[in-house]
């Protein structure tokens, strides 16, 4: 499994990669794996407030339909709008193409209570 060491983990298995105040998040490559094929997104609205740990977007594929959550408290103020066209991008290109939304953090250090690389590893065996 790639799990990059630049970025956070959820429980949930949600990544996340700090660009300043922002928090661009989508799901690891082992939950794409667990998923399998990827065949629809419902992308959360910008604007939309998130809790951490709220749910904020659903990823759908042929094996299931599972809820994405907001690793910490902000604002949506993207989404990628690449994936209603190709929501396979989520199997192919996790931590890059496939990224799912993007979040004007609250507070940026809620991200410390998040798991590094290494806690994510030991997590997913």
């Amino acid at each position: 499994m790639n799990v990059p060491d630049d970025l956070y983990y959820t429980e949930s298995h949600e990544w996340v990669r700090v660009e300043g105040e922002n928090a661009r998040v989508g799901i690891t490559d082992h939950a794409q794996a667990e998923l399998t094929d990827v065949v629809y997104v419902e992308l959360p609205k910008v604007g939309a407030a998130a809790e951490a740990k709220g749910q904020i977007a659903v990823v759908e594929s042929v094996k299931a339909a599972s809820d994405i959550y907001a690793p910490v408290k902000g604002t949506v103020v993207d989404v990628n709008k690449a994936l209603e066209g190709n929501p396979a991008l989520i199997n192919t290109d996790p931590f890059g193409e496939g990224w799912i939304f993007m979040l004007k953090m609250d507070a940026p250090e809620q991200v410390k209570q998040l798991k590094d690389a290494a806690g994510y590893r030991a997590a997913i065996g």
